[in-house]
C-alpha cells in the first residue's frame, strides 16, 4: 500500500504550503463583464453585506445638520423681529446721548459726552456710527442731551440712517449672545436643552425690544452671562478659560457700572471651577488647593480691571478728564470705596455721577400707583408682567430641576447665584425706570429652564414643547412694537400702559408711526401734542402745541399724549384727559384722544 512504501522510503522534505484558496466567483460575476470587457464586476457577497452595514451604521448615527439648522432659524428670526423694530422706531430717550458719545469718541478721542456709563458699549455702537459717518460739530455746547439732538436733527444728518447703523452692532452682539445661551444650556443638560434655551432666548420680547436699541442693558448683560459661562467650563481647563472669563466681565463692567456685583460671584465661582478641576485631575493637599482656588479668582478679578483700563485707553490714550456735566461731591462710605477702586479716574468720576443720580426723588409708577422714590419689589413685579408665562413657567421648573436633581447641581450656583445678586442690587435703586435694568434674569432663566428636560419628568418634553411653543406665539403677537410687551396674564401689549411706564412702554420710540397715522387719519385738523422723548416732532412732519400753555378752554381737536404722561398726568393735563374721548392708540406707547 502507499502509505507502507512512504513509511519505509527516505527522509521525507517539507513541503511548500498550500496556497489559501479562493472563492470561485459566482456565475453571475463571471458573465457580468461588459461586452467589451472593461465593466467592473460588483462585490462579493461578503464585501456587499459589509457594505450594507455600514450603510447602516452611517444611517443610524445621529445627524448633527438639525442643530445648526434650527439655531440659525431661530436666531434669524430674532433678527428679522430686532431689524424691523431698529428700521420702524425713532430714538428712544436715551440713545441720542449714547451715539453722541460714540460719535465724540470716533472725531475727537475724548472721554466728555456721558461719562456716568463706561466707554464700551458706545465704541461698540461706533462701529456702526463709523460706518453712517454723520456730520459732526465737535465745538457745540450744551447737555449731552442736546448735543444728541443737534447730532441728529441739527446737523445735516439723516436720522433714520444714522440710527439704523449705530443699532447694528448691538443687534449682531444680541444674536451672538444668542450663542453663548446655547452653547451654555447644552453643556449643562445636552443639545436638545441648548435649542429649548436659545428659542426662548430668541423669543424673549425684553432681550428683542433692548437688543434692538443703541443702548447699554444687553451687551452688560449678555457679557455677564458669557463669563458665568466661560467660569463654568473652567471646571474642565481652568487656566485657559479663566482669563476669558474675566475678559468678558471686564466687559461688562465696562459697559455698564450696575455689572461690578458680579465681579465677587464671579471670582468665588471661579474658585469652585479651581477646585473642582484640581479634584478631577487626582490632585490632593489643602494647602495647594487653597492656593490655586485664589489664583483663579485673581486672574479672573485682574482681567476683568485691565479690560477697564484697556478700554479707556482705547477711547482717550491719555485719560484726560472734562466731562460736559458737573460732577457731584461723594461723601463718607460711598466716597471712601469709590476713591479705593483700581480703575481710571474718569470711571471713578462716572460712579459719583451714578450715585448723584440715586440721590434724585425720581417718580414711579407700577400696577396704577404714581409714587417718589422707588419700591423694593419693583423689578420682580415688573418682570412678572414683561416676561412670557411660559418663560416665567419653564425658567422656574428648570431652576427648580438644576437644584434637584443630582447631576446638574453643579450648575445650580453658576446658574442661579449671579442673576440673584445682580437682581439684589438692582432692587436697591431708586430708578424704577424698566425691565431693562434687569434684562440678565430672562437670559439666565432661558437656560436654566433647559434643565426640566434632564429632570426626566414623564410628560416633561411635551409640556416644554408646548410651553415654548407658547412663547413664540405670544412674542410674535406683538411684532413689532416689543418695548410695550406684557404676558397674556395681565392683558398682554394693549394694557401694559395700565400698569407701568417709561422704558417698558414708551420711551419715544413711536414719533415716526405717530407722524403716518396723524397724516392718514386726521389730516387738517388742529394737533395737541404731550410727548416723552428725545426725538423732535417737527422733524417729522407733526405741527402741534402744548395743551398745558393754553387754558383748557382752548384746547379743541385732536389731543396726543404719551403713556407715560397719561401715567404721570396731574393738574391741568389730568383734566383735559378727563374731559377727553380717546379714539386711537399708536404702538401701544401713544394713545390719541379728541375734544
Amino acid at each position: 500500500m502507499a502509505p507502507e512504501q512512504r513509511s519505509v522510503s527516505a527522509p521525507e522534505v517539507p513541503e511548500a504550503p498550500e496556497a489559501p484558496e479562493i472563492p470561485e466567483a459566482s456565475e453571475a460575476a463571471k458573465t457580468s463583464e461588459a461586452p467589451d470587457g472593461g465593466g467592473t464586476p460588483p462585490l462579493p457577497a461578503r464585501t456587499k453585506a459589509a457594505s450594507g452595514s455600514r450603510l447602516r451604521a452611517v444611517l443610524r448615527r445621529p445627524r448633527r445638520w438639525p442643530v445648526p439648522l434650527l439655531a440659525v432659524l431661530l436666531l434669524g428670526q430674532s433678527a428679522v423681529a430686532m431689524v424691523t423694530a431698529a428700521v420702524q422706531q425713532t430714538p428712544t430717550i436715551d440713545e441720542p446721548v449714547y451715539v453722541a458719545a460714540a460719535t465724540d469718541y470716533l472725531h475727537e478721542h475724548r472721554l466728555r459726552l456721558n461719562p456716568e456709563h463706561p466707554p464700551l458699549g458706545k465704541l461698540v455702537v461706533m462701529a456702526g456710527v463709523a460706518v453712517a459717518d454723520p456730520h459732526y460739530d465737535s465745538s457745540y455746547t450744551g447737555t449731552q442731551g442736546r448735543v444728541g439732538r443737534h447730532l441728529l436733527y441739527e446737523s445735516g444728518n439723516d436720522p433714520w440712517r444714522l440710527m439704523l447703523w449705530a443699532r447694528l452692532p448691538v443687534i449682531t452682539l444680541t444674536l451672538l449672545f444668542g450663542l453663548v445661551v446655547l452653547a451654555f444650556a447644552r453643556e449643562v443638560t445636552g443639545t436638545v436643552g441648548g435649542l429649548v434655551a436659545l428659542a426662548l432666548y430668541a423669543f424673549s420680547p425684553d432681550v428683542i425690544a433692548h437688543g434692538s436699541l443703541a443702548t447699554l442693558d444687553v451687551p452688560a448683560a449678555g457679557f455677564v452671562l458669557t463669563s458665568v459661562w466661560l467660569v463654568w467650563r473652567a471646571r474642565r481647563r481652568p487656566w485657559r478659560c479663566l482669563p476669558l472669563a474675566g475678559a468678558a466681565l471686564g466687559a461688562a463692567v465696562a459697559t455698564k457700572m450696575s455689572a461690578l456685583p458680579a465681579v465677587v460671584v464671579l471670582m468665588l465661582l471661579a474658585a469652585v471651577s479651581v477646585r473642582h478641576a484640581r479634584g478631577a485631575a487626582g490632585r490632593t493637599g489643602r494647602r495647594a488647593t487653597w492656593a490655586a482656588c485664589a489664583a483663579g479668582a485673581a486672574v479672573v478679578a485682574v482681567t476683568a480691571v485691565a479690560v477697564v483700563w484697556a478700554v479707556c485707553l482705547v477711547v482717550d490714550p491719555r485719560l484726560r478728564l472734562a466731562p460736559a456735566e458737573s460732577v457731584p461731591a461723594l461723601h463718607g462710605l460711598r466716597g471712601r470705596l469709590v476713591g479705593l477702586l483700581p480703575f481710571p479716574e474718569v470711571y471713578r468720576v462716572g460712579m459719583r455721577m451714578q450715585f448723584g443720580l440715586e440721590d434724585h426723588p425720581w417718580q414711579g409708577f407700577l400696577f396704577g400707583r404714581l409714587y417718589t422714590g422707588s419700591l423694593w419689589y419693583y423689578l420682580p413685579a415688573a418682570l412678572l408682567v414683561k416676561t412670557p408665562l411660559g418663560l416665567l413657567a419653564l425658567g422656574a421648573a428648570g431652576s427648580a430641576a438644576v437644584v434637584a436633581v443630582r447631576r446638574l447641581r453643579p450648575a445650580a450656583p453658576y446658574l442661579l447665584l449671579p442673576p440673584a445678586v445682580l437682581l439684589a442690587a438692582a432692587m436697591t435703586g431708586s430708578r424704577d425706570f424698566g425691565t431693562r435694568y434687569a434684562v440678565f434674569v430672562p437670559m439666565f432663566l432661558a437656560v436654566a429652564a433647559a434643565g426640566v428636560l434632564a429632570a426626566r419628568w414623564r410628560w416633561g418634553p411635551v409640556v416644554t414643547g408646548a410651553l415654548v411653543l407658547f412663547v413664540a406665539v405670544s412674542s410674535l403677537r406683538t411684532y413689532p412694537a416689543y418695548l410695550p410687551y406684557s404676558n397674556e396674564a395681565f392683558g398682554g401689549p394693549g394694557h401694559t400702559r395700565l400698569r407701568l411706564h417709561d422704558s417698558n412702554v414708551d420711551w419715544g420710540q413711536d414719533l415716526g408711526r405717530l407722524a403716518d397715522r396723524l397724516a392718514e387719519r386726521y389730516r387738517g385738523e388742529r394737533i395737541w401734542l404731550v410727548y416723552k422723548g428725545s426725538g423732535v416732532p417737527a422733524y417729522y412732519g407733526i405741527h402741534a402745541d402744548d395743551p398745558r400753555r393754553v387754558p383748557p378752554s382752548e384746547v379743541r381737536g385732536v389731543l396726543v399724549v404719551s403713556d407715560s404722561s397719561v401715567a404721570k398726568a396731574r393738574g391741568r393735563l389730568a383734566e383735559l384727559i378727563g374731559s377727553s374721548r380717546p379714539v386711537d392708540q399708536v404702538g401701544h406707547s401713544i394713545m390719541i384722544y379728541r375734544r
